[in-house]
């Protein structure tokens, strides 16, 4: 019996995954159930093309907070909040609080990009 091992795990953005399903679909004649659904949702919720996608990675990763870490940047980069709220409320999915000033931060380099 055959038994996987995983060699990398790391958090994947979601225009990422658009990129990968396009690849796939490419690849394949058809798409399978779960990879049809996948296309759906991310179809209706990838907000970033890939361009804007680096350079707000770029920004982000700028801005020195000591406690981001790339699970956190990539949740930042698929809700793309807004305002210091938005960036706390992504937040409170993980033990990690940031000081105000940093949410701010965050905030105003996303709305940057967006914009």
């Amino acid at each position: 019996m055959v038994s996987p091992k995983f060699i990398e795990q790391k958090p994947v953005p979601l225009s990422d995954v658009h990129e990968i399903i396009k690849h796939i679909e490419k690849r394949d004649q058809q798409l399978g159930h779960t990879t049809t659904k996948v296309k759906e949702y991310v179809d209706l919720f990838t907000p970033l093309s890939s361009e804007k996608k680096e350079q707000l990675l770029k920004k982000l990763a700028g801005l020195d907070v000591t406690r981001l870490k790339e699970e956190h940047i990539t949740k930042i980069l698929d809700f793309l909040p807004q305002t210091p709220n938005d960036v706390k409320i992504i937040f409170q999915g993980y033990n990690v609080s940031l000081a105000k000033k940093d949410q701010e931060s965050i905030a105003a380099t996303v709305k940057e990009i967006v914009s």
